[in-house]
């Protein structure tokens, strides 16, 4: 049993130790906290003064490039060179409607969630998707065909509401080669019709490594022209229909009744549901026969439980190297390191975290995989189910698999005694609060530093300016990542509501990390990322659960430790906090779920009598016809299609500075 009764805090020009009476555990962050501050001191110093030089404004100033045409300046000024903190006031000055209209239901942290969920349906313009559902399982008829199957049955039983309907084909390569067509004869496009520098031309004319004349591109150019509509003809006549289709209804209100009933008798046919809007469908996963779909989502369930089970490889290792005094019992080589305790801070305190951050880099692109193997039909879908994995992936590897110190397997008997494991809990956090702070530390702070850095677009956009010698693209502008900083935040969260309570030094770092979070991110929201899809809000409820498992979490720890203390009057009070806490839970459960799952009859009746009275309900129909386009249509003319004025403006021309 520990004793938690005295916290002695010793502080030094180097390290602070934490030290909880004598016999419990001590925490060290140590050297850690020294290399973390600097580093994150550099790098924001040096992005305050990346920001400000013109070759790198489409890294840090890509969504406004994009979607304001914004134009910059470029004067020789000393205070381009100069670190400053302007952007850190600019991105507090925001207003959280600015962040609405920028990034969308997504990006804004608010306290009336509900009102703005509705506010944002209402408010918007009008939807395709509210207008249109996505039907799945289609029964094929060998006396019909299948445009001929689906208009016959919504005509039948959707008669009055039923507008049109179109198939969605399985097109095979060729789609793909025309989405990215598209982008890369903008970019040629751009480069031969843009005013160029003079200094630049030379080197814009010629390959960096190669020396290739860049006029080429005539080549290429007469080419697509002459070969694009002969492809995709061909290909017209490959294409297999698949039993899937969007179905457009001349209502909200008759499209989310359709999508909401079962159809036939057989709930395995004429499967419907809501359709995603326009820009947020994912076609790759449209053709996907709704049988498959539960053997997909149950074989990347299970490829997600071995993967997490694999990264109990490196992680416990990690874990090893937080306790170097039995590491050196048991493989005696270690003892040559040296006895010092700068040497041996570093090692047991900021290593294990540096490199557990390295092997975590390659989590997302694992879980985006296992998330697109599972079929969502949207982009935004796709992201959402990522970030579920990664949560969990998270909570797991870095919180339990620490907390479980010694040998993993061993500690698993705990789970078959639920009573004991408040105390087990109580004993076994304290025992990694070096590893949480320094996590904190690393992960945290640095990692924030490293976000509004830009690191590695960077580095890219600096081999592709100096090395390829290409223009700046406007088009290459990213999205937010949800998928990744959602759960890093939520962890955080966990970590500082079950460590408050035993290790209360851990509290400051992190308020220092969520008001500079709160910080880069509203500025990565303005200056960054565009918004191209988004969910509507529905990241919230990962949010919101999340956050009250945690409450519960904390709660537990707190049990188990009144109940190493043998304070039954604490802990009596202490179990009405977990009921209401639960009952909490089960109010928001009922009274705001619904809302990010389902739409408001009330409120799509009366944006359909408005838009009936005002005469654009007739615009809105028209506009559904063309809405979800899976192939571009041929034209005569490429370049009127695909080029655009507004883009090919002289860049030294200032508007407004974007600084």
């Amino acid at each position: 049993m520990y004793a938690f009764d005295t916290i002695a805090i010793t502080l030094s020009p180097t390290f602070v130790v934490i030290g909880v009476d004598s016999c419990g555990p001590t925490a060290r962050p140590s050297y850690a906290t020294g290399i973390n501050i600097g580093f994150c001191a550099l790098f924001l110093s040096l992005y305050s003064i990346l920001r400000k030089q013109p070759s790198n404004l489409y890294v840090y100033f890509g969504r406004r490039l994009e979607k304001e045409n914004s134009r910059y300046q470029d004067p020789f000024t000393l205070e381009r060179f100069v670190p400053s903190a302007g952007w850190i006031v600019k991105a507090w000055e925001v207003t959280e409607d600015e962040i609405l209209s920028i990034g969308g239901l997504d990006a804004v942290e608010y306290k009336n969630i509900s009102q703005m969920k509705l506010a944002h349906v209402t408010g918007s313009p009008p939807n395709p998707s509210h207008f249109t559902i996505l039907v799945r399982a289609i029964p094929k008829s060998t006396e019909e065909s299948l445009t001929d199957t689906i208009r016959n049955f919504f005509t039948n039983y959707h008669g009055s509401s039923y507008l049109s309907h179109q198939i969605i084909s399985r097109t095979g390569k060729f789609q793909k080669f025309m989405s990215n067509a598209k982008k890369v004869y903008k970019k040629f496009v751009r480069i031969r019709v843009t005013a160029l520098d003079n200094k630049c031309r030379p080197s814009l004319y010629r390959c960096g490594l190669c020396g290739v004349v860049s006029n080429s591109f005539q080549f290429y150019h007469s080419d697509y022209n002459g070969k694009r509509t002969d492809l995709q003809h061909s290909d017209t006549r490959k294409r297999k229909e698949c039993s899937a289709a969007f179905v457009f209804f001349k209502t909200r209100y008759a499209a989310v009744v359709a999508s909401k009933v079962l159809q036939t008798s057989n709930p395995m046919q004429w499967v419907t549901g809501i359709a995603p809007e326009p820009c947020d469908v994912y076609w790759p996963n449209l053709w996907i026969p709704f049988g498959q779909l539960w053997i997909r989502r149950l074989a990347t369930l299970l490829a997600t439980i071995v993967f997490m089970f694999l990264f109990l490889i490196p992680v416990t290792f990690v874990q090893g190297l937080t306790q170097l005094d039995q590491l050196q019992q048991k493989f005696p080589f270690l003892n040559r390191i040296p006895n010092k305790a700068f040497v041996i801070q570093f090692v047991s305190g900021y290593l294990p975290s540096v490199i557990l951050q390295v092997f975590l880099y390659s989590v997302p692109p694992m879980m985006m995989m296992f998330s697109t193997v599972e079929g969502p039909i949207s982009r935004s879908g796709r992201k959402r189910s990522a970030c579920c994995k990664i949560l969990y992936f998270t909570i797991w590897n870095v919180f339990f698999v620490n907390v479980l110190s010694g040998s993993i397997i061993s500690q698993l008997h705990i789970f078959s005694r639920p009573k004991d494991i408040p105390v087990h809990l109580a004993k076994a956090v304290p025992r990694q609060a070096t590893f949480f702070i320094t996590y904190v530390l690393t992960l945290g702070w640095a990692s924030l530093s490293s976000e509004v850095l830009q690191t590695f677009s960077l580095s890219y956009n600096w081999m592709r300016k100096y090395i390829f010698r290409l223009k700046d693209d406007p088009n290459a502008v990213p999205s937010f990542p949800y998928h990744t900083e959602v759960p890093k935040v939520l962890l955080f969260g966990l970590i500082g509501f079950t460590c408050s309570i035993l290790a209360p030094l851990i509290v400051p770092f992190l308020l220092v990390y969520f008001f500079l979070g709160y910080l880069v991110y509203r500025n990565q929201i303005l200056n960054v990322y565009s918004s191209y899809y988004e969910s509507g809000g529905r990241m919230w409820p990962i949010v919101h659960n999340t956050t009250v498992f945690s409450l519960l979490l904390m709660q537990i720890i707190a049990l188990g430790v009144f109940g190493t203390k043998d304070a039954p009057v604490a802990s009596g009070f202490t179990i009405p906090l977990l009921i209401f806490t639960l009952l909490f839970s089960e109010y928001c459960r009922h009274h705001f779920n619904p809302i990010f799952k389902n739409f408001s009859a009330q409120d799509f009746i009366e944006m359909d009598r408005e838009d009936e009275q005002t005469g654009r309900m007739k615009d809105i129909h028209m506009q559904l016809l063309t809405a979800y386009c899976q192939l571009p249509p041929p034209t005569t003319n490429t370049e009127e299609t695909y080029y655009d004025d507004s883009v090919a403006g002289d860049a030294h021309n200032q508007e407004q500075p974007i600084f």
